[in-house]
Order: structure tokens, then C-alpha cells, then sequence
């Protein structure tokens, strides 16, 4: 049998912020911050260890400077597109010279490098999280893709959905789950030579693949082509 970790030692784990070995949690309210360039810096990046990606957080009283005025061109910065998303509270954008009201929930997409940015708090403990990367260096996974056809196959319009997620190819070429879902879209439209091809080449990159077919329906306009996988 195996043995589980005993209440007590998780318990303790989850308070010191990490609960697993598999996966890093912490919460924001006990990272400490670090007063610099006068604002308060929650360093996430580095007490998490994350290596994919620039992720920090800020937080600031109303009044208070929440995010510094800067660009992502000057000496320091790190040449990164970056998002910021206000957690708590409200806060003031000023985005080359636009002012952009933020309150919780609200999502900034600042894409361009030379863009100045800041922001002041609104309210008492508003929190933001900023994520930034370099620009052009991620490729979008491949269910992506096909959840973002899935709109199109609903409203029944899989030749459309077939579209959307074969744009994926591109950078995915040999993925079975693309392939799969390209085959079911091709076969809802009609495309029986593509269908039969993407399911064919789905199971040649992964077997489980026919399982996955013998469940699915809309792959039924083309079981019972010879050359359908069995």
C-alpha cells in the first residue's frame, strides 16, 4: 500500500506556501515585499523559481506609486511585452500618456517595448500581477487552436472549425490530438480524403488515438470507409 503524507507534515507545508512536491504554491499576501525604486516588489519569479517567463506582482496603498514609470527598452528592463492584472483593488494606468482606469479584474496589454507605463493605486492593498515575456518567443500549444474552433463546430460550421484549428500545423505538424480533432472537424464538413488522412496520422503518432475514434461520433461519416483505422 502506499503510504500518504501524514495530515500534520502537509498541513505545515501548505503555511510555509509550498503544498506538493510536483508543484510550488504560495500566497501573495504572505510574499514579502521589497520597497525598491519606490514601489513595493513581490519578487515571484524568484521565490518560485519560474524560468519560462517574467511574473512579478506590486502592491501599494491609494495614493501610492503601484507600478514605477518605465519602458522596456532602457538598461535594466528586460525587452519583454507585458500584461498586467489588477487582483485587488483599483488602479491608474497611464500608458503613453493614455489613461486607462483599472479595477479589479482588468487586464493591460502593453505590446510595444518603447511604451511608457505606470500606475497609481486607487484604493488601500490593491495588488497587480505583471507577467512579461520576450516578444515572438512563445508558440501557442496546440489545443489552443482547436479549443478556439471548437465556437465555429458548435454554431455548425466544422469546414470553418477545420480552418481555425489546421492553422496550428504550422508548428505542430505531428501532434495526434490535432489530427484528431482535424479529422472529426474534416468529417462534419464533408472532407471524407482529409478526415480519413488526419486520423490515419493521428494513430500513427500516438495508438491511443483509436480509442479515441471508437468513442467518438463525429467521426461516424467515415467509419466505414476500408481505410478508417481499426
Amino acid at each position: 500500500m502506499k503510504a500518504s503524507t501524514p495530515q500534520g507534515i502537509r498541513s505545515q507545508a501548505a503555511r510555509r506556501g509550498y503544498a506538493c512536491s510536483v508543484a510550488r504554491a504560495i500566497r501573495i499576501d504572505e510574499l514579502a515585499g521589497v520597497r525598491v525604486a519606490g514601489v513595493n516588489w513581490k519578487p515571484i519569479r524568484r521565490e518560485l523559481g519560474v524560468t519560462g517567463f517574467g511574473i512579478s506582482a506590486f502592491s501599494a496603498d491609494r495614493g501610492e506609486q503601484l507600478i514605477e514609470a518605465h519602458d522596456e527598452t532602457a538598461g535594466g528592463a528586460g525587452g519583454h511585452e507585458e500584461i498586467y492584472l489588477v487582483l485587488r483593488g483599483h488602479a491608474a494606468f497611464t500608458v503613453s500618456g493614455e489613461e486607462i482606469d483599472a479595477p479589479a479584474g482588468t487586464l493591460v496589454f502593453v505590446p510595444e517595448l518603447t511604451a511608457r507605463r505606470s500606475a497609481i493605486a486607487l484604493e488601500g492593498g490593491t495588488i497587480v500581477l505583471v507577467v512579461g515575456g520576450a516578444p515572438g518567443t512563445v508558440t501557442p500549444s496546440p489545443w489552443e487552436y482547436y479549443f478556439a474552433a471548437a465556437p465555429a463546430a458548435a454554431a455548425g460550421e466544422p469546414g470553418r472549425a477545420y480552418e481555425i484549428a489546421a492553422a496550428a500545423l504550422t508548428d505542430h505538424p505531428d501532434n495526434a490530438a490535432l489530427h484528431f480533432n482535424l479529422a472529426c472537424f474534416a468529417s462534419l464538413a464533408g472532407e471524407r480524403e482529409r478526415a480519413l488522412d488526419h486520423i490515419s496520422r493521428a494513430v500513427e503518432a500516438d495508438p491511443a488515438a483509436l480509442e479515441w475514434a471508437a468513442a467518438d461520433r463525429d467521426l461516424d461519416p467515415v467509419r466505414a470507409d476500408p481505410r478508417f483505422p481499426a
